[in-house]
C-alpha cells in the first residue's frame, strides 16, 4: 500500500511518498526534487507512473527545507545527510530488490554524491545541472563519476549544460527541451524505463 510519512532526520523532518507497483517490485527507484521545486514536477510524475506500470516501486523524497516551506536549498552536506537517512528507512519497506537513486537537477546531484554510500545499483539523473548558467568553467561533471551505471537525461536547450557521456554514464539528449523537461515528460520517462529494462530493473 502507498506510504506517505514524515521521516525524522538530523536536519528536520523529510517527507517520503512511496508507491508500490501492482505486483512484486523489480526494483526501488527513489527520486529527489530540484532546488526550488517539488516532487510533483511533470518529469518526476511521468517517471513515477511509467515505473509503477513496469513493476518498479517509486519513492519521492521532499527535503526538510521544502517541507518547511522554504525555497532556498540547504547546504549540499545537509541535503546528502537527509537523503542518506531517508534511504535507510525506505530500504526497509522494499527489502531484497535493487536500489536505483535519482532525481532532477539538485536532486540528481544529491543522488550521485551519495549513490555508493547508500548501496545503490544505479543512478538516474534528470536535468543534471552541469554548471551554473553562463559559467561552464564551474563544471560539476565529477559528481557523475559514481562508478555505477548512470543515466543522464537532459534537454538540448538546458542553460545548465549537457554532460558528456563517460565510462558507465549514458546521456540521452531530448530535443527542444529546457531544464524543466516539461515539453514531453512521457518521452523522458520512456527513456528511463528503457534503460531500467536493459538492466533487469523493470518489467517489459
Amino acid at each position: 500500500m502507498p506510504y506517505d510519512h514524515l521521516i525524522e532526520t538530523p536536519r528536520g523532518p523529510a517527507r517520503a511518498e512511496l508507491d508500490p507497483p501492482a505486483g512484486p517490485a523489480r526494483a526501488l527507484l527513489v527520486l529527489g526534487h530540484g532546488a526550488g521545486g517539488d516532487v510533483d514536477a511533470p518529469d518526476l510524475l511521468a517517471l513515477r507512473d511509467a515505473a509503477l506500470a513496469a513493476g518498479v516501486a517509486v519513492a519521492r523524497v521532499t527535503q526538510p527545507y521544502r517541507v518547511a516551506g522554504r525555497r532556498a536549498p540547504a547546504p549540499a552536506g545537509h541535503l546528502d545527510e537527509v537523503w542518506t537517512a531517508v534511504l535507510a528507512v525506505l530500504r526497509g519497506h522494499c527489502p531484497g530488490v535493487p536500489l536505483v537513486v535519482g532525481g532532477r537537477s539538485s536532486g540528481a546531484r544529491v543522488a550521485c554524491r551519495t549513490a555508493a554510500a547508500v548501496g545503490a545499483a544505479g543512478v538516474v539523473a534528470l536535468a543534471f545541472p552541469l554548471h551554473p548558467p553562463g559559467r561552464p568553467e564551474r563544471s560539476r561533471a565529477g559528481e557523475l563519476g559514481t562508478g555505477l551505471p548512470t543515466l543522464v537525461v537532459s534537454g538540448d536547450r538546458d542553460p545548465f549544460g549537457v554532460p558528456e557521456p563517460g565510462p558507465g554514464v549514458r546521456v540521452v539528449v531530448r530535443p527542444g527541451e529546457r531544464h524543466d523537461l516539461r515539453g514531453d515528460p512521457g518521452g523522458t520517462a520512456a527513456a528511463v524505463i528503457g534503460w531500467l529494462r536493459e538492466r533487469g530493473w523493470a518489467r517489459d
